[in-house]
């Protein structure tokens, strides 16, 4: 039953077959994205969890109406009444 010819595996390239195993330009230009976009994933993720564990680092320590002076500060005030 073995009769001496080895089964072509799919997963396994033949020799014989050079050009046509490679991959096109198409997919290696899909296969960079993707590995840009995992990239890019993986430092977002280390960001959030990093505000996660410290939120108020990222927090500014000036307030809005630290670079006004004089009747700039109290404007919003007259404009309610």
């Amino acid at each position: 039953m073995d009769g001496g010819q080895p089964v072509p595996s799919p997963l396994v390239p033949l020799g014989n077959m050079s050009s046509d195993s490679s991959m096109s330009l198409e997919q290696k230009t899909t296969f960079v994205f993707v590995i840009l976009l995992f990239i890019f994933l993986g430092i977002l993720i280390v960001r959030c969890f990093r505000i996660l564990l410290d939120p108020y680092r990222s927090m500014p320590t000036s307030t809005w109406a630290d670079g006004l002076e004089g009747l700039e500060k109290g404007q919003f005030d007259h404009a309610l009444a």
